[in-house]
């Protein structure tokens, strides 16, 4: 299933930009400007945010600036952060990183959890800082300690990937845990991605669908545990793993990750609108589902969709729009859209027949064991179409694909040892494929083994 969520983006994790304080009544600018020109650093702040927002004032981000740095040179704790913000976005200042963590530092130093969480993503990131990994689990560590969410999930990263700290599976899922529980939806989706996969905790799959389940319908944002979540639940829901197997709801979950873009779920979509699970099959539907994962790049949406207009299922049958969907994944490794691509330059489908690049695909899907690629290129080296005619790495690729139960392998093996093509002649090896073959239905092998007088 999807792996877990990684450290918040630093840009996500900032405050809003001079946002007036929660609750706070607008007092008119004329009193407040009175105030910040006697030196009060609250109204100062306040005046700030008043030009940030355009609440009161004109908006000027500039004079924003003027007045948070008039308070946070008086140490002012909010108007420090909010000054940082400023220099980090580029707003009524120039944009200078360093700065920002320069003012952050200072408000961090107050005990400021949120400050210090802003300061840990900084070293984490390395903006305006030289990246240190352990500095910035101190930070998180301190506004962890005061139970600010963000910095315990940044903290249980941290844990998990061993940066900056010895890595920890156990204190990883006690820092999720702990943001899990106050609704944060990353470590929602995390803690039920160590209960899946024990790591931390002892493997629970009830437990992991109950965590997803809670990351799933967490509308908190910016998140993509929510996403994630709901994806992995389709998963569960699919084949019964934690849950009770339901095709319905299987849909339900991956339909909303998918309308996302999530491009698992997409394909995944389209895979139960093909095979009909939980839903009417409907193979028009099955295929927008995968051209919309194919077209975000996904590999196996596009294997699926070259499918599709292989076998003209919910689109026109067209074998050019097929080869270009297997090049596509092929192209990224994709091992059975590269078979696919070599059988169809070996047929001439929807491309020009060229033993040649029959081979080079198939090699490259050989390789990672595509055990039809493999006796596909034994035959290519037995009969030399498109590569020099080679006996012995015949037998080679067709003992790999055989090893692995493909019967049309096992028949020509047992057939290359009963003729002593590429190995010595080994009548009693040739029965021993040849039977392997027929076991499995094979009608050529069935008939070599009555040849041989071995029925």
């Amino acid at each position: 299933m999807f792996r877990r969520c990684c450290l918040l983006l630093f840009a996500v994790s900032m405050v809003v930009l001079g946002a007036a304080r929660a609750g706070a009544e607008v007092t008119s600018a004329s009193a407040v400007l009175e105030k910040a020109r006697a030196g009060d650093a609250e109204a100062q702040t306040l005046l700030g945010d008043m030009y940030a927002d355009g609440k009161g004032l004109k908006q000027d981000y500039k004079m924003a600036a003027k007045w948070y740095r008039k308070a946070a040179e008086q140490g002012y704790a909010k108007a420090q952060k909010k000054l940082g913000n400023f220099y980090t976005f580029g707003k009524g200042v120039k944009q200078d990183y360093k700065k920002a963590a320069e003012w952050y530092r200072k408000a961090a130093e107050q005990g400021d959890a949120e400050t210090q969480t802003l300061l840990g993503d900084i070293y984490t990131l390395g903006e305006g800082v030289k990246q240190d990994y352990k500095k910035a689990a101190k930070w998180y560590r301190k506004a962890a300690d005061q139970g600010y969410v963000n910095a315990q999930y940044s903290l249980g990263v941290l844990y998990d990937e061993g940066l900056g700290v010895k890595q920890s599976d156990k204190k990883a899922a006690k820092w999720y845990r702990k943001a899990a529980e106050r609704g944060h939806a990353d470590s929602q989706f995390n803690l039920g991605w160590m209960y899946e996969n024990g790591r931390g905790v002892k493997q629970d799959y009830k437990n992991a669908a109950e965590w997803y389940t809670r990351a799933a319908a967490n509308r908190q944002a910016p998140s993509s545990g929510c996403t994630r979540a709901q994806f992995n639940l389709g998963l569960m829901y699919e084949k019964g793993i934690g849950v009770e197997q339901n095709y319905k709801r299987a849909i339900g979950y991956y339909l909303e990750a998918a309308e996302k873009g999530f491009e698992e779920a997409q394909n995944n979509l389209g895979n139960m609108y093909k095979d009909g699970r939980g839903v009417e099959q409907d193979y028009k539907t099955a295929a927008e589902w995968y051209k919309r994962a194919a077209n975000l790049g996904r590999s196996s949406a596009q294997y699926n969709l070259g499918n599709m207009y292989f076998d003209g299922l919910g689109v026109e049958k067209d074998y050019k729009m097929a080869a270009k969907w297997y090049r596509k994944a092929a192209e990224q490794g994709h091992a059975n859209s590269q078979y696919n691509l070599g059988l169809m330059h070996e047929n001439g489908d929807g491309v020009e027949q060229d033993y040649k690049m029959a081979a080079e695909w198939y090699l490259k899907a050989a390789d990672q064991g595509n055990s039809s690629a493999q006796s596909n290129l034994g035959w290519l080296y037995l009969t030399g179409k498109g590569i020099e005619q080679d006996y012995k790495k015949a037998v080679e690729w067709y003992l790999k694909a055989a090893e692995q139960g493909n019967t049309g392998a096992q028949h020509n093996l047992g057939l290359m040892y009963e003729k002593g093509i590429g190995v010595k002649q080994d009548v009693d090896k040739a029965v021993e494929w040849y039977r392997k073959a027929a076991l499995q239905g094979s009608e050529n092998a069935k008939e070599a083994l009555k040849r041989l007088g071995e029925e």
